[in-house]
C-alpha cells in the first residue's frame, strides 16, 4: 500500500484544479494486488460484508480475470495496464450520484493530461477516453446502499481486441506510462474532481469535461434507442445534448453512445 508520497499535477484544462491546488498533495491509499476477478466485485462484495472501505481508498490489480465494463461487456486485461477500483460515499447534499461519471472522465483525462501530454486524446459521453476514434480505457459505475464503486481499466501497454469497436493504448502512440505511477496521479485527480462536484456542484464538472470532449457537430449514435444525431454539448446538470438532423435537440442522461462517420457528400 502507498501511503504519503507527494505528488504535482497540473491540469490542462485549467479552472478550478489548478487554482485550488498548488504544489504537493497527498496520495491517498492505494492497496496493489496480484491477480483477482474483478477489483470492482471485490470493492462491493467487502462493502456488502460490513467491512468500512474509506473513501478515495484504491484497489489496483496486476491481473484481472473477470473485468467487465458496461451493459456486461467483457473486459480483457493486460500486464501493465491500469484495473483499479474505489469508493466514493454518498452524501445528502451531493449531486445525482450518477453525474460520477463525469467526474471519473475528467479524472482520468488529466491523468492522461499529465503523464502522456503527446497522446491526443478525446472524451467520449459520459467518460470513455478515445485516441484516433479508439477506446482507450473502460469506466464501470456500481452502486451499493450508499455507496458507488468506480472501476477504471486503461490500456496503458496493450488494448484488447473488442468485436464491436476499435482499441488502442498508450504505448502504440509513443507514451510509456508506468502502471503504479498512473494509480498515483489518477488517485489525487479524483480527489480534486469529487472537490469539485461536491463543492462546485455538477455545472463546474461540465466546464472542465467540455473543452476535453468531442467536439460539437460530432455524428453520434445513440444504441438502445437506434437514434442519430449531432454532439450539441451538454446539459448543466450533465446530460447529453444531441441535435436531430430536423433541428429539434434531446436530453440524453444515459445510454450508449457511438461515434458515427460523416456521410459522404454524393454518397
Amino acid at each position: 500500500m502507498a501511503l504519503g508520497h507527494r505528488l504535482s499535477l497540473h491540469s490542462r484544462a485549467g479552472g478550478p484544479f489548478g487554482q485550488r491546488r498548488r504544489g504537493a498533495v497527498l496520495i491517498p491509499p492505494i492497496e496493489r494486488i496480484a491477480q483477482t476477478g474483478s477489483t470492482n466485485a471485490d470493492l462491493l462484495a467487502r462493502l456488502a460484508g460490513g467491512e468500512h472501505v474509506g473513501e478515495g481508498h484504491w484497489l489496483v490489480a496486476d491481473r484481472q480475470t473477470a473485468g467487465r465494463g458496461r451493459l456486461g461487456r467483457a473486459w480483457g486485461d493486460g500486464q501493465g495496464n491500469f484495473m483499479g477500483s474505489t469508493v466514493v460515499h454518498l452524501h445528502a447534499s451531493d449531486p445525482v450520484a450518477a453525474t460520477l461519471a463525469l467526474v471519473a472522465g475528467v479524472a482520468l483525462a488529466r491523468t492522461v493530461t499529465t503523464l502522456a501530454p503527446m497522446v491526443d486524446f478525446r472524451l467520449k459521453w459520459p467518460n470513455d477516453v478515445l485516441v484516433d476514434g479508439a477506446k482507450c480505457s473502460g469506466i464501470l459505475l456500481e452502486r451499493t446502499g450508499d455507496a458507488v464503486v468506480i472501476g477504471m481499466g486503461v490500456n496503458l501497454v496493450s488494448a484488447p481486441e473488442l468485436p464491436d469497436r476499435p482499441t488502442a493504448c498508450f504505448a502504440d502512440k509513443g507514451a510509456r506510462v508506468d502502471r503504479d505511477r498512473f494509480a498515483d496521479v489518477l488517485a489525487v485527480a479524483m480527489v480534486d474532481a469529487l472537490w469539485t462536484w461536491r463543492q462546485e456542484g455538477v455545472e463546474s464538472i461540465v466546464r472542465n469535461w467540455l473543452p476535453l470532449g468531442h467536439p460539437v457537430g460530432t455524428p453520434l449514435h445513440v444504441s438502445e434507442q437506434g437514434i442519430d444525431g449531432f454532439f450539441d454539448g451538454l446539459a448543466p446538470d450533465g446530460a447529453l445534448r444531441l441535435r436531430r438532423d430536423g433541428g429539434e435537440t434531446m436530453l440524453i442522461h444515459a445510454g450508449d453512445i457511438e461515434l458515427r462517420r460523416p456521410v459522404a457528400e454524393g454518397n
